[in-house]
């Protein structure tokens, strides 16, 4: 437990050096930028670790994996955030954990959140995710809706009982015009960002860049990036 926790803290203090740097380049207060832990695949033992260390933002991709985690973690001072896509008939797990939901990407789910919300006597934050790969009114690759169906969806869920809208969420896309233009990206999201604020100021969340690309988010303007890689390392396969 000791070395992992030695591992874990040397990991920790080397993302936090890039994300201070990034900042420093930005011309960004440090302050401005949240770290946000993606502890998937990984034991409730690493995010006992973490919490020690002083992070407070967690990410879980799969409910199945995150409702124990969270369960065994439920002592300690943290946000949980789900990251994945998200099955509606999963929603009522994860609003009995998740402070923060950053995959919302459709009307149904939107109506599942807030009515388990309502049910669990819980607000939700909620990030849209939005599919930079997507065309004028699809879904990307990995969910997310498109550029285009912000407004309506954002509407939606500002409207919605139990839930809060915070902001935008993405993922650098594989495909399109923005595959390996992640900064290009991240910049277009910003843009998206500020039309949103411009009806629902509170929404200011930005969600972007992962172990590979938080600089260029960071430069961008995101307020949260999302590392897991980076900080608990590459975990085997199973299988």
């Amino acid at each position: 437990m000791t070395d992992r926790k030695t591992e874990l803290a040397a990991n920790l203090a080397k993302v936090e050096e890039r994300i201070a740097a990034a900042c420093a380049a930005a011309g960004r207060k440090r302050e401005e930028v949240t770290l946000i832990v993606v502890t998937k695949t990984y034991p409730a033992s690493d995010v006992r670790i973490l919490s020690g260390l002083g992070v407070r933002q967690v990410a879980e991709n799969r409910d199945q994996d995150a409702a124990p985690k969270a369960a065994e973690c439920v002592d300690l001072p943290l946000s949980w955030h789900f990251v994945g896509q998200l099955q509606t008939n999963k929603v009522r797990s994860v609003v009995g954990y998740a402070d923060l939901v950053q995959s919302v990407d459709r009307s149904r789910l939107v109506e599942a959140l807030s009515r388990e919300a309502v049910r669990a006597g819980r607000e939700v934050g909620c990030l849209l995710q939005v599919a930079l790969d997507a065309g004028a009114s699809e879904r990307g690759e990995r969910g997310g809706v498109a550029p285009g169906g912000i407004e309506e969806l954002g509407d939606l869920v500002a409207g919605s009982p139990g839930l809060r809208l915070d902001g935008l969420m993405t993922v650098a896309p594989l495909t399109g015009e923005y595959a390996g233009r992640q900064r290009a990206a991240f910049d277009r999201l910003m843009d998206l960002s500020t039309d949103l604020r411009r009806a629902h100021p509170a929404a200011n969340m930005v969600s972007a860049g992962m172990s590979a690309d938080l600089e260029e988010a960071v430069a961008a303007g995101a307020t949260h990036v999302r590392v897991g890689t980076a900080v608990l390392g590459v975990r085997p396969r199973l299988g």
